[in-house]
Parts: C-alpha cells; structure tokens; sequence
C-alpha cells in the first residue's frame, strides 16, 4: 500500500473528516490500491449499525432522513448519510437532489453526508454502499443512513448493506398497491407512512398492515407501521426511538450472514472479472474489431461474448447454462 494510501487510512481511524472523504472519493472511483486500503481498514469494522431508507419518489424519504438523523445526533449517536442519487447521463456522477435537501443538517457535528451515484449498475451500486458503510464504520460512525433514489430494482440490491430496512409511503399515491407490485414487501422491517398530515394516512396504514399480514410466513412478526410527519412533527420522536432502540438490540455489522457474505464475495468476483475483460479487450482493440465484423454480418454478439468469456473460464459453457457452478445467487 502507497504512503498516500496509508495516510488516508490513518486518518479515517484517527476521525479526520478531509480524510473520511477523500478515501471514500477514491475507493468509489476504484483507484489503484483500492482494495489494499480496504483490507487495511477491515479489521476496524463492525460497529456501524446500518438503516436502509426506501420508498416511492415524492415519499420525503430525504427530508424524513434529515429529521431522523437530526434527532439520533441529539441522542448522542455519530451518524452517516449514503445518498443515492441518479447518475448523470453524461459524467456518471450523482446529481446531488438528496444533498441539496439535506443543507439544514449538513453541517451539524456528529453527522457526515456523501451522495453516490447510481452509475446505472446494481450489483455495484450494492457494493460501492457497502465500501462506504465500511469506510465510514472505521471512521467511528454508530448509525449509517442509506437513502435509495425510488423504489425499484436497484433500491432491492442496495438494501442488503443494511441491516434493517425502512420502507417509506405517503398517501394520494396508491403506495399500498404500489408496494406490493414493487416487489418489496419481504425486505421492509418498518413501514412509514410520511406526510401522516394529508388525508388518507390511515386508508394507507389500514392497507399496509393487511398486505403485511397476507404477505407474512408462518409466525413471523408482522413489521410495524408507523406514521410520521415533517411539517408536524408526528411520529418523528416515534421513528427515532424505533430506531435507537433497534441499534442497541441490533448485533454487529461483524456477525453478517452467510448469504450477506457470499453475496459481496460474488458481486467482487462480477466486478473482477469484468474490469478484467473490458481492459483486456478494449485494450487490444479486439472489442472494436469484433463490433465491426458484427456490424458487417460476419459474426454474432454471443459467439462474441463467448468468446471473451472463454479467456478467463475455468469450466465447460455447459455447466455454466445449467446452473451447476456450485452455489446460487438470490
């Protein structure tokens, strides 16, 4: 690991913020000695609790955040925010919405902002979060707040860096439905219906706790449901105690499932193997060459890609299709 690398380590363990964002910046960016640093500061994890905050665009997910984190700082508790923004279509960077309504908190002690980009992949969203969480967990930060950008896909992969999973609705949007469909029902460990100050709240809590009970296996908990309100502050104390209480009672980030570990090992392994590829191609210009011949009828894209996958497999293609690796994903 490079002096510089070392420095920055040092200094996220020693809690200084220059450093805090500087390696964050690039750890995201996969600068060389990346995962040298990453090692390094490894041992030192494991106390970060880690909240998912999810829910429909328009919910006021980044406005509640703002008031959850304000309230567990006056509490006592160190907290980090992970905002997922949209990536802009031209740099890949985030646009910053989430950061420019968070201003308010922003430069209270005790709480540290970082937006991250989307960048229009899922697994490495997912990951990219988890390096963050860690990054941010060995700085000495007792709460991270992971923001997503809108319910989808994407929101489904970067809630398994968190620990519990907050699932955010607001009236007026059909969010009962829209809940269900979305596909989220099993990852939420607690329902909000924000904005609880407009008509329809309790239509909306009433349908939740249904769905919640139809959805719910054998004898397990049904998740709580409760309503909050920035404007007038109900549930917000509510919310807040909900969550402290969950980061006492929470065990470690350390002691992280079998599935939680298999699935980062194999999301590394994704992320290897195609940096490894697209350089090796592109690096030759056979990728280019192949587009051509493509392009001119004389090739096909998946004998092409089976054909960039062959340079670095191991096993029969056969084996590959028929799911016989050894090992699923989720």
């Amino acid at each position: 690991m490079t002096i510089a690398w070392q420095e920055l380590v040092a200094g996220v363990k020693g809690g200084n913020l220059r450093a805090l964002a500087r390696m964050i910046s690039h750890v995201e960016n996969r600068d060389a000695g990346w995962k040298d640093a990453m090692r390094a500061i490894y041992p030192e994890t494991g106390r970060t609790v880690v909240f998912g905050i999810t829910g429909a665009p328009g919910a006021g997910k980044s406005t509640l955040t703002s008031k959850v984190a304000q309230g567990l700082v006056a509490r006592g508790f160190k907290v980090g925010i992970v905002a997922v923004d949209p990536s802009s279509p031209f740099s890949g960077g985030a646009l910053l919405g989430d950061r420019l309504r968070m201003q308010e908190i922003a430069t209270l002690d005790g709480i540290f902002i970082r937006s991250m980009a989307t960048r229009g992949t899922l697994g490495g969203l997912c990951q990219g979060a988890r390096d963050i969480v860690r990054i941010m967990d060995a700085f000495g930060k007792d709460i991270v707040l992971i923001e997503t950008v809108g319910v989808g896909q994407d929101e489904i992969e970067v809630v398994r860096a968190a620990d519990l999973v907050l699932v955010v609705c607001v009236p007026g949007l059909g969010d009962g439905i829209q809940t269900l469909k979305a596909g989220i029902m099993e990852i939420g460990d607690l329902f909000v219906v924000n904005k609880a100050d407009r008509d329809g709240a309790d239509e909306v809590v009433s349908d939740i706790q249904a769905m919640l009970e139809i959805a719910k296996k054998d004898e397990e908990p049904v998740p709580p449901v409760l309503k909050t309100s920035a404007v007038t502050g109900e549930g917000i104390d509510s919310l807040i105690n909900w969550l402290s209480e969950r980061r006492e009672g929470t065990e470690s980030v350390a002691a992280e499932s079998a599935d939680r570990v298999r699935e980062e090992i194999l999301t590394l392994m994704e992320e290897e193997l195609f940096h490894h590829i697209r350089l090796q191609w592109t690096g030759n210009g056979a990728l280019q060459a192949a587009v051509e011949r493509v392009i001119a009828g004389k090739r096909d894209p998946y004998s092409v890609a089976e054909e960039m996958l062959s340079t670095i497999r191991h096993v029969e293609p056969e084996t590959v299709e028929h799911g016989k690796q050894g090992g699923t994903r989720r």
